[in-house]
C-alpha cells in the first residue's frame, strides 16, 4: 500500500474496531463499527500499489496511470503540434502515477483550478493539475496529473532536475481523476478510446 494511505485508512479502521469491541451489545454500535471497518478496508484497497512489468523497449511510451483511454486528440503545446492522450481513472483503479519514459524532469508546474468531472474535456485545461515536462533521449513529452470532481489532491514526489526511469513511481492522485499525456508528432499512437491501460506496463505510443 502507498504510505500516504495509512493516515486515511487508520482512523476508520481503529474507530470501527473500537465500536465493534465496546458496543457488542448495541446493534447501532455494531452497524457503525461494521461500516467504519468496511470504509477503512476500501481505503486500503484504493491505495494499493502493485508491481508492474516494465517494457524493455527504449522507444516505448508507457501509460502513466491505470484506467480507460477517453480521448486521443490533436492538440498543440506551446505552439508545437502534437496529440493528447487522456486517461480516466475510476475510483476502483490503482491511482499511482508513473513516468511514461526514462528521462529528466525539466519542469514541474502546479496549476490551481476547478474540479470538473474528470471525464469532461475541459478538465484537461481548467482543473487543478501538476504539469510535468519530461526530457528524454528522443524528445520532450508532457504529462499531467489532473484532479477531478472526487479527486481533490494531486501529489508529485519528484522535483525539477530529477532523473526518472520508465515506469518509475512519481506520485499519486487521491480518489478518482485523470491523466493526460502530450506527445509530438514524432510518436506513433498505439491506443484508441475505450481501451483499458495499466500504468507502467501498457504501451501508449512508440517513437518512430
Amino acid at each position: 500500500m502507498v504510505r500516504d494511505g495509512y493516515k486515511f485508512a487508520a482512523p476508520p479502521l481503529l474507530a470501527g474496531l473500537a465500536a465493534l469491541a465496546f458496543g457488542f451489545k448495541s446493534m447501532p454500535a455494531l452497524w457503525i463499527g461494521a461500516v467504519l471497518v468496511l470504509l477503512g478496508a476500501f481505503v486500503v484497497y484504493f491505495f494499493r500499489d502493485p508491481e508492474r512489468i516494465i517494457p524493455l523497449d527504449g522507444a516505448a511510451i508507457v501509460s502513466p496511470a491505470d484506467g480507460r483511454v477517453m480521448e486521443v486528440a490533436e492538440e498543440s503545446f506551446e505552439q508545437r503540434p502534437g496529440r493528447r492522450i487522456s486517461i480516466f481513472l475510476a475510483i476502483w483503479n490503482v491511482h499511482m502515477s508513473r513516468s511514461p519514459m526514462a528521462g529528466r524532469i525539466e519542469r514541474l508546474e502546479y496549476r490551481p483550478g476547478r474540479f470538473y468531472a474528470a471525464m469532461r474535456s475541459r478538465a484537461s485545461a481548467e482543473n487543478e493539475q501538476n504539469v510535468i515536462r519530461l526530457s528524454t533521449e528522443r524528445g520532450e513529452i508532457v504529462f499531467k496529473q489532473i484532479a477531478g470532481w472526487v479527486a481533490r489532491r494531486v501529489v508529485c514526489w519528484k522535483k525539477p532536475g530529477d532523473q526518472v526511469a520508465m515506469g518509475e513511481r512519481i506520485g499519486l492522485i487521491r480518489f478518482g481523476s485523470r491523466m493526460d499525456v502530450w506527445l509530438p508528432h514524432g510518436a506513433e499512437i498505439l491506443v484508441a478510446p475505450g481501451e483499458h491501460v495499466a500504468g507502467g506496463s501498457s504501451i501508449l505510443a512508440r517513437w518512430t
